[in-house]
């Protein structure tokens, strides 16, 4: 019983993700660096395509199997063989079948081989279509997003925006990085050539020496957008795993500020602190602490502090497309709830006439301008400011935005207060 490695290791990343709500950024790179580079890419492929397909593909599943109730790893099973048959052009029906058959095998679920041959043998020989009872249904299945996600962002964005939103969200994001302080202009010279990325290797092994840094476009705005002047104070209140406190120490690696950064669970203080030694970034202060209940500084002791907020990361569905299967309607307003904590919290450290950045990966209003407004409302003592980013991103309340579907880059939201 040969299966292809590349199989096997999409099988147990999508398994894991289905029973432990796991992450493919986590998994993928643990998996990957075992595979040969052709069965990288394979199991790169059919992990995140059955991700972003996921709901289309379960629908297939349902009118294939007449709405039988399925054992998971099943599901998994038929999710990757289908992506395959539908998607991937150049790999043979029966290798897609056999590999499936034999998967479920190895996954100890002998029983359902046959199963598993028919309902596949069954998709390669009939002609399968789905009907939609509604726009709405048919944006949510064919770019599977669940449908109250579909219907909130309608809500929020109006359809027509929706819809380029969730096809966006499907499309496979180019690799973006950004220099440090280790790239020397050797490398930066070898990095300006047209076809960089496809030379994915020796982009790897620039990141894990820290000589360049995989960060999307949407996030180093916000690093872009922390102005520090000489000898400010700066304190990246969430900062794990450190893309943007690095950023920002490197940009201004030439000024003696006191940069402090840090974060609630130590795994991921950790993780910080790796970042910041790998980056050339050492002389960033790296702290533990829980900023959901008050931060360990004096009142007003900071000029500039970014609370880059935890948030439900719709804005990067791109990269991590499972997160709108983890996603409920509540968890927008519970987010809320913990984000002005933090902002509020965090607004005590400002000095007089200093700046508090205020950002998340979310596109989500209950997270970004309610949250801006309820803090604006108990704070006073602030005014907001339009954010350091190019006119095009900046919105009509003055905050700034970026959209998968309209800027090719992740969605951000920023916004910016002034101490009075």
């Amino acid at each position: 019983m040969k299966i292809s490695p590349s199989r096997i290791a999409a099988f147990e990343i999508l398994a894991k993700i289905e029973a432990e709500k796991s992450f493919s950024s986590v998994l993928l790179p643990i998996y990957e660096e075992k595979l040969e580079p052709k069965d990288r890419a394979l199991c790169h492929e059919l992990t995140l395509g059955s991700l972003r397909k996921q709901i289309y593909l379960d629908k297939l599943i349902e009118k294939l199997t007449n709405g039988k109730k399925l054992d998971s790893v099943i599901k998994v099973i038929l999710r990757i063989a289908l992506y395959q048959l539908i998607f991937l052009d150049k790999i043979p029906a029966h290798a897609a079948i056999n590999d499936a058959v034999n998967l479920t095998q190895k996954a100890k679920k002998t029983s359902a081989k046959g199963f598993v041959n028919a309902i596949l043998r069954r998709f390669a020989r009939e002609k399968i279509e789905l009907a939609f009872a509604d726009e709405v249904e048919k944006i949510s299945v064919e770019t599977s997003h669940p449908k109250w996600l579909i219907e909130k962002w309608i809500g929020d964005f109006g359809l027509e925006e929706t819809a380029a939103l969730a096809a966006a969200n499907n499309e496979t994001p180019k690799l973006s990085f950004r220099y440090t302080v280790k790239t020397t202009d050797a490398i930066k010279k070898s990095l300006e050539t047209e076809n960089i990325q496809a030379e994915k290797k020796y982009l790897r092994e620039l990141a894990e020496n820290g000589k360049i840094y995989f960060q999307d476009e949407g996030s180093q705005i916000i690093g872009n957008a922390v102005e520090l002047k000489e000898n400010e104070s700066f304190l990246d209140v969430c900062a794990a795993p450190g893309s943007k406190v690095t950023q920002i120490q490197n940009s201004k690696f030439k000024i003696q500020n006191l940069i402090v950064a840090g974060d609630l669970y130590w795994q991921r203080v950790k993780v910080l602190q790796e970042n910041c030694v790998r980056q050339g970034a050492a002389s960033v202060n790296v702290l533990q602490y829980d900023a959901e209940n008050g931060l360990p500084f004096a009142d007003e002791c900071f000029d500039v502090v970014l609370v880059d907020a935890p948030c439900s990361r719709t804005g990067t569905i791109r990269h991590n497309p499972e997160i709108r299967y983890f996603l409920e309607k509540k968890d927008f307003e519970e987010l809320q709830g913990k984000q002005l904590k933090i902002l509020n919290n965090a607004s005590k450290l400002i000095k007089s006439g200093g700046r508090i950045i205020y950002s998340t990966c979310s596109l989500e209003k209950e997270e970004n301008e309610e949250v801006c407004r309820k803090f604006a409302a108990e704070n006073s003592g602030f005014r907001p400011v339009a954010p350091n980013v190019s006119e095009k991103f900046l919105t009509e309340q003055g905050f700034a935005r970026t959209f998968p579907q309209k800027d090719k880059m992740d969605g951000f939201f920023i916004a910016v207060f002034e101490k009075i």
